[in-house]
């Protein structure tokens, strides 16, 4: 396998997920985008908080398996 074939397989694979989020968010009611909107930016700030303390950071590198995406 190639680079190239790996990085096109790789950008395929983000695209279809990118696709299946927009579907999912336009059955959403404005309530529950709201929520998931607060949801990632909690998400985003948990991580952010996570890289800075260095247990953390090994904590979330040894479960990353085992969280849901």
């Amino acid at each position: 396998m190639g680079l190239k074939s790996f990085f096109t397989r790789w950008t395929r694979g983000e695209d279809e997920r990118a696709v299946d989020r927009a579907e999912e968010e336009t059955r959403m009611t404005p309530v529950e985008r709201d929520i998931d909107e607060e949801d990632y930016e909690g998400r985003k700030e948990d991580l952010l908080l996570a890289d800075q303390d260095y247990a953390s950071s090994e904590a979330l590198g040894s479960a990353a398996d085992d969280l849901p995406e």
